[in-house]
């Protein structure tokens, strides 16, 4: 597109500067707005001069280096959330970004802080070229098919440059990324909205990540409908500030938080371990290990090539956080893993699946208000489950409810609430695939201990969990999907009384 921005940081405080970056043709018109349950604009500004300038080669992982457009200083009256930076050409075309706006230097009065999942965001974003998955401009051109496009993804990635526009500023139309029915008798199997897609030509990345008409904005809304009062960080303030969590009684991860660094880790185990709540409504949470270099410029994350592509790098390398080179499975922080359930109601990942969760511990906590019993089926309308899923193995005690098996980090202590399956792949079937398992042979390795027929086999069958388990001083909830915050936006009674008992308990109501 000839309009495009992006800022020098994606965190600041009231009071603080930050840096915009532009090309246009011409003069623009500038908006700022915070976006929760409304759009408060707070910044506009008119005939702000921006130049045209050309795409580097190699944007994607060097950045853009443009010169500055303009230096904008947050107000101090700006409250803490996601700001919508829109810039707008003479002919109406437009382009976005954002910051985040935390708390002040003054003790925030929020109990809750909504981690926004920006290296998710960054690992999805190809604007420039390609992200961590694909060489997505030749795939989108059809120069190249997807297979071979996957082979041009790239393990290091600037943060310096826009964001894919559909990734950034997603219309209010947008589809969510599951199957809302069940797949008829013979009926070719899809994924999500395939005519939204291609009107829109969406990549298979743009809604993967991003806040705007998302997850985080749905959930947003929810909360600030219930009179929530929750600060903001982002992902890489984790990484940077030790102890940026520690005014906080509760983190909350909503929707897509898949990519986690070593020190945002450290982070939030040692607020857990010192008796703060997680909140996790999210799924496939914490799957892939990243890190941050040139103080949060770069961003590295080589997924499945990560111990090939740095081989000396040690502790720093990035790759699954269940590697054992690693020794820190996530389910040792969020109790749960996408290695045990996966996909549901995509493709022919569970293409008709229940699509909520069945209930088995009734008596729970989590429950309680909620007019449920053993063997009831909540969120199915909706569906509650689907996308991408996090679950645990488990076996059925004499009481006949599930225990979880203590493998790969999930604890002894984890409390299984309610299940549904997954699959963490498509199996080989008559149709066109469309949710190919990625590295079987790897991933049956690291839970199973050997890459037979057998073992890869095994993994594609898991099963999405809602879980609670105590942890050090602490506790943590996890919902196990990321379709949570999209039951809330329906105003699902269920869900919603769920969602208020955790965040009661955990203290941000």
């Amino acid at each position: 597109m000839s309009i495009a921005c992006y800022t020098d940081r994606l965190s600041v405080r009231p009071g603080e500067t930050f840096t915009l970056y532009a090309s246009a043709g011409g003069p623009c018109r500038l908006e700022i707005a915070r976006a929760g349950a409304q759009r408060q604009i707070v910044l506009q500004r008119e005939g702000v001069a921006v130049s045209a300038h050309a795409t580097p080669q190699h944007a994607d992982r060097d950045g853009c280096n443009w010169p500055p457009a303009l230096e904008i200083k947050v107000g101090v009256d700006w409250p803490p959330g996601y700001y919508d930076i829109v810039l707008e050409d003479a002919a109406g075309e437009r382009a976005h970004h954002f910051v985040c706006v935390r708390a002040g230097t003054i003790a925030p009065k929020a109990k809750a802080v909504l981690v926004l999942a920006t290296n998710t965001y960054h690992a999805y974003n190809w604007w420039g070229g390609a992200n961590a998955y694909c060489d997505v401009t030749n795939l989108m051109n059809a120069r190249m098919p997807l297979a071979q496009a996957m082979e041009g993804a790239i393990g290091v990635l600037s943060t310096q440059r826009p964001f894919s526009p559909l990734l950034v500023a997603a219309p209010d139309d947008v589809p969510r990324l599951v199957n809302m029915r069940k797949r008829d008798f013979e009926e070719p199997p899809w994924a999500s909205d395939t005519e939204w897609a291609r009107k829109h030509r969406s990549s298979p990345y743009d809604r993967s990540a991003g806040f705007l008409n998302k997850w985080e904005h749905a959930f947003v809304r929810w909360a600030e409908g219930e009179g929530l009062n929750l600060d903001y960080l982002t992902d890489y303030d984790l990484d940077a500030e030790p102890d940026a969590l520690d005014p906080y009684a509760v983190v909350i991860l909503v929707g897509h938080s898949e990519y986690w660094s070593g020190h945002e880790r450290d982070t939030i185990e040692r607020f857990v371990d010192r008796g703060g709540r997680l909140a996790i409504f999210s799924g496939n949470t914490a799957f892939w290990k990243v890190r941050h270099d040139n103080n949060g410029k770069t961003f590295v994350c080589h997924k499945w090539r990560g111990l090939e592509s740095e081989p000396n790098a040690g502790g720093e390398a990035t790759h699954l956080w269940s590697h054992p080179a690693f020794g820190r499975p996530e389910a040792a922080i969020t109790g749960l893993s996408f290695l045990f359930a996966g996909y549901h109601r995509l493709g022919l990942c569970a293409a008709r699946g229940q699509g909520g969760y069945t209930i088995y511990r009734d008596k729970h906590w989590a429950l309680e208000g909620c007019d449920l019993f053993y063997g009831d089926v909540v969120g199915d309308d909706l569906p509650l489950v689907g996308y991408e899923n996090d679950g645990c193995r488990f076996t059925f005690g004499d009481d006949g409810l599930p225990q979880a098996i203590a493998q790969l980090g999930v604890p002894k202590n984890l409390e299984i609430i309610a299940l549904a399956p997954c699959a963490f792949g498509e199996a080989p079937s008559g149709y066109r695939p469309l949710i190919p398992p990625e590295r079987l042979d790897t991933v049956a390795e690291i839970m199973f201990g050997d890459v037979s027929a057998a073992s890869q086999a095994r993994v594609l069958r898991g099963h999405a969990a809602m879980a609670t388990f105590a942890r050090g001083k602490g506790e943590v909830f996890n919902g196990g999907t990321t379709e949570w915050a999209h039951a809330l936006a329906a105003h699902d009674p269920y869900i919603e009384r769920i969602t208020r008992n955790v965040l009661r308990r955990f203290g941000a109501l």
